[in-house]
């Protein structure tokens, strides 16, 4: 039997968050250093169009990266939850039909978006050369999502259970063997863009080896399928999973309008953005580890109906993810120029860098908010609240915001437009996770009200008024005389 002992149920949480928080940043830090030196790489090939190549499949990869995203949230739920709430003889067949499931779904978004490649580059404003170049890097890197999807499970496995050192290390295999082939394949063997393609996709079956090794030897968790399993577990995780994609898919969507937006600015603008997509979740990782990091948190103590630490849990989130995005904000302030000159920019390219060191960054304390609000309903087992703000954020929240923007000030107001609307949609996302938490805290104490076996105990205010006993037979009983 695996060790899953609710380790986030006691102690300091604050440490619980940073721990946590830190360990996951470390890996994902590493991955994302890794696609920066991608484009690093391929700015030295000394073409433009190839980095506007990299920008626009980015976006498409980014939609299969959210479905994999979407699969890991429903373990990470579901088993955080189970562990809280000491169901532990159901984690196993809850870790096997997750997989079955990352599985199956990313194999067949890979194959949609496969086939329709051309249509979708062309959606996002790619053309001619820059276009053939996307879809070469596509041909080769979809095939591998199944890859991501099943390793990121791994990983919400692991962070279940409180165990972020190994969570750490998979991501970081994947970075280090990216590291290694990057440059060897890219101008050793003179690949070019498809070698950085390969090298991802050698990177993302090191990180399924290992996160599946991890749970197999050290947990035990031997993925074993079972079809009366699968089938008993899959409303569960699909009511968690579908409402997950659709929310992390709202990202991807998102910036499918800001490209799009960008594109007719040329082709230097559309660079500029691939290397502001490039540097952000460097310099953001944190975040990013933090709504990940923070599930787990939440999920063991809903389960054990700690509603106190859940609170503490949110507020304590809050505080350490706004100090560390005024740090950031003013270090990509000072460093802006050196960036610009690492990637060689060009005058256009350079203008999107400088709003966004400047002025953007800022907003991305309004999306670690809606990065923690996500994370908390998804464990509190209201998936279809992230989905309507992501969605929400991705629609009404960025194309009027980033069409004002385009005519006021070009592809930098792009930016900036998008900025407006992400803060919005933060506010407005922990406002409503307040709001939401109050009254499943209200609906937890109602529903253990009724199980009160003393007759007639007056409820809280929020609960009916109506006197609970064991049973409705016994009101009936002590109403009526004896004979």
């Amino acid at each position: 039997m695996p060790t899953t002992q609710a380790k986030f149920l006691t102690g300091n949480l604050m440490r619980h968050i940073v721990v946590m928080s830190t360990t996951s940043a470390v890996g994902i830090m590493a991955i994302f250093l890794v696609d920066l030196a991608d484009m690093f790489f391929i700015s030295l090939l000394g073409e433009t169009e190839l980095a506007a190549a990299i920008g626009f499949a980015g976006t498409l990869v980014f939609f299969s990266t959210s479905a994999a995203i979407g699969c890991s949230i429903a373990m990470g739920a579901l088993m955080s939850r189970s562990i809280g709430a000491g169901e532990k003889g159901t984690i196993g067949s809850i870790y096997t039909s997750n997989i079955v499931f990352a599985l199956l779904i990313s194999s067949a978004i890979a194959l949609v978006m496969l086939l329709n490649l051309d249509f979708l580059l062309a959606l996002l404003g790619a053309e001619a050369h820059t276009a053939e170049v996307a879809k070469d890097y596509l041909y080769i890197l979809m095939p591998s999502s199944p890859f991501v999807a099943v390793s990121m499970s791994c990983g919400a496995a692991m962070r279940a259970v409180g165990d972020a050192r190994r969570a750490m290390i998979a991501t970081l295999i994947g970075a280090g063997v990216n590291a290694v082939f990057d440059p060897l394949l890219i101008f050793g063997l003179g690949l070019g863009i498809q070698g950085a393609a390969i090298a991802s996709v050698i990177a993302r079956a090191g990180m399924l080896v290992y996160s599946v090794y991890v749970l197999t030897k050290h947990y035990q968790m031997k993925p074993v399928l079972r079809l009366s399993a699968l089938r008993g577990h899959l409303t569960a995780i699909s009511s968690i999973a579908f409402p997950a994609m659709l929310a992390n898919t709202a990202t991807p969507i998102g910036n499918a309008f800001v490209t799009r937006a960008i594109a007719p600015f040329g082709e230097e603008a559309v660079a500029g953005y691939a290397v502001i997509g490039r540097i952000l979740p460097v310099a953001f990782a944190l975040i990013f580890a933090l709504s990940g990091a923070i599930g787990p948190i939440i999920g063991q103590n809903f389960g054990a109906k700690r509603f106190d630490r859940v609170e503490q849990a949110l507020k304590d989130s809050l505080v350490f993810m706004t100090l560390y995005c005024i740090v950031t904000c003013i270090s990509l302030y000072l460093l802006q120029d050196v960036l610009i000159a690492m990637f060689n920019l060009g005058q256009d390219a350079a203008v999107m860098v400088n709003v966004f060191c400047t002025f953007v960054a800022l907003s991305f304390i309004f999306n670690g908010a809606l990065f923690i609000a996500n994370a908390a309903f998804n464990n509190l087992n209201l998936p279809s609240r992230a989905t309507m703000l992501n969605m929400g954020k991705a629609t009404l929240g960025t194309l009027p915001f980033i069409w004002f923007g385009a005519q006021w000030g070009g592809a930098p107001g792009v930016l900036v437009g998008q900025a407006v609307g992400a803060v919005l949609f933060g506010i407005l996302g922990i406002a409503w996770l307040l709001s939401e938490l109050r009254q499943v805290r209200k609906q937890t104490v109602c529903e253990q009200s009724e199980l009160v076996l003393e007759p007639a105990i007056p409820l809280t205010p929020f609960c009916s008024s109506r006197a609970y006993h064991a049973d409705d037979g016994l009101e009936e009983a002590e109403q009526t005389p004896a004979p």
